[in-house]
């Protein structure tokens, strides 16, 4: 108990004061990782506190990863660094080169000290309820990117409210929060206008969408485009059974999808940007360089981590829609 300090005659909250109390203990050398610190009842009946008095400073000492509990045996130190401003908990859907990006950009761009522990919950439900119901209390700040998860408001009440953030897709049953997120269909109608003249060498426009995890605003905004034009169009879901043909133009979500199409027009002699376009979606710098260059509609994954970033610091809860674009190369 000789760690806890508490003086009733400061202008200092008491919550405040078991904070600090520690954090001194913690910079004189005197509390290490693993040191058990006093209860919450026996600091209560010490310095005849509320339970509740105590329980904001062990929350935030919890969030900011200075101590954890040990149910059953108490609380212990967990961490020495005690100069983090922001301790944050990031739930991916998967990684790949632009969610890269994205963590590098907000890295890069919060001018606090912080620390970033990210999850990846690969578009498995249970694990998505799992990794946020193990992450209450830990942390100062939550960003989660349900992916194509609907109707997760109650597993995500388990969080504060005024610490989550959404991340990617906007969601009807998750509005009370920031979020930034990609206007998929509005993204891919605008950047397909932007592109007229380099589609009005091609017959016909087809989109190979598998489903699953590819949002599906991106089928809807091609859909809109081709119909209110009057151009030919077809949607896949697969090219498995699919000859190519020249004077099509494809549009494909999935990089697995592009690798084949790549390969299919090599086997004809097929010469992209002429004879067969090509277009792909999220733009990383090895589509800079595959087969002369992969046209591409892509948000800004650098902009959507600073814009994440500047949120979290600032505590803005805004709702920011991230620009999207045409990236034009040989391919189409």
């Amino acid at each position: 108990m000789e760690n806890i300090q508490i003086d009733d005659t400061l202008g200092v909250p008491k919550y405040r004061q078991i904070i600090n109390s520690i954090y001194q203990a913690i910079s004189n050398g005197d509390l290490k990782v693993g040191d058990k610190i006093p209860s919450l009842n026996q600091i209560c009946a010490e310095f005849d506190l509320s339970r509740d008095t105590v329980m904001v400073a062990f929350n935030e000492l919890k969030a900011k990863g200075v101590i954890n509990s040990i149910p059953g045996k108490g609380y212990y130190i967990n961490s020495t660094d005690i100069n983090l401003d922001e301790r944050i908990f990031l739930l991916f859907d998967e990684l790949n080169a632009f969610k890269e990006d994205l963590y590098t950009a907000l890295l890069n761009s919060l001018d606090i000290k912080s620390n970033v522990d990210i999850y990846f919950h690969h578009f498995n439900f249970q694990l998505f309820k799992d990794l946020i119901h193990q992450s209450v209390g830990k942390y100062t700040s939550y960003v989660i990117m349900p992916a194509t998860f609907d109707h997760t408001a109650d597993i995500i009440a388990a969080l504060p409210e005024d610490k989550v953030y959404i991340l990617d897709r906007l969601k009807d049953d998750l509005k009370a929060f920031p979020v930034v997120y990609q206007d998929f269909e509005g993204d891919v109608y605008r950047a397909l206008q932007d592109g007229e003249d380099l589609l009005a060498k091609y017959d016909k426009l087809v989109m190979v969408f598998p489903g699953g995890k590819e949002p599906e605003g991106r089928m809807i905004g091609f859909q809109k485009f081709c119909e209110e034009r009057n151009i030919p169009f077809e949607i896949l879901r697969s090219l498995l059974s699919r000859k190519i043909r020249k004077g099509e133009a494809y549009f494909v979500p999935s990089d697995r999808n592009l690798v084949r199409l790549v390969k299919m027009a090599a086997e004809q002699n097929l010469t992209l940007g002429s004879d067969l376009g090509i277009v792909s979606f999220n733009d990383t710098v090895l589509k800079e360089v595959v087969a002369g260059g992969i046209t591409t509609i892509s948000t800004d994954f650098k902009l959507m981590g600073e814009s994440l970033a500047g949120m979290i610091v600032e505590k803005r809860r805004e709702k920011l829609a991230n620009p999207a674009s045409l990236i034009r190369r040989n391919s189409l």
